[in-house]
């Protein structure tokens, strides 16, 4: 079994930001939808597949603290953020709802791309910067050239 490295108190502080937001906006999709209804009678199925499934795919990952998860999970966020403006734009009877779903969207985006980035970089598996790219692929082939004359 590999051993972790520590996490940094920032870097925790977002974790735990990303996985209470994450928990909260499934259960608070849940209970909108499946407990307080809307003026619109959606299927228990449609409800699930549509409102619930997109939060549970990266559940595991967010939970067990996996980096990558946590920044594929910003995309996925991106859909419930987009809903939440839609509804307090066009739905005036569901602006609280939608408010607090925008609050807990915002939350696990920030949490999530905040502590992807953070712990990426505590592991070191953070990307290097495009020019640093571009500087070593240009030696390389610059050494490659003078060897081959």
């Amino acid at each position: 079994m590999t051993e972790q490295k520590p996490m940094a108190p920032k870097t925790r502080f977002y974790r735990n930001l990303a996985v209470i937001s994450h928990l909260s906006l499934i259960v608070w999709m849940a209970i909108w939808y499946l407990l307080l209804g809307t003026k619109f009678e959606y299927s228990v199925a449609f409800i699930l597949l549509v409102y619930i499934l997109p939060l549970l795919l990266p559940l595991h990952g967010i939970v067990r603290g996996k980096p990558y998860t946590h920044a594929w999970a910003c995309f996925i966020v991106l859909y419930y953020f987009l809903h939440a403006i839609t509804v307090l734009y066009a739905e005036p009877e569901y602006r609280w709802h939608a408010a607090l779903e925008l609050l807990l969207a915002t939350g696990m985006f920030v949490g999530c791309s905040l502590y992807a980035r953070l712990r990426g970089m505590e592991l070191g598996t953070n990307l290097k910067k495009l020019s640093e790219v571009m500087q070593e692929e240009k030696e390389y082939f610059e050494k490659r050239n003078s060897s081959s004359e």
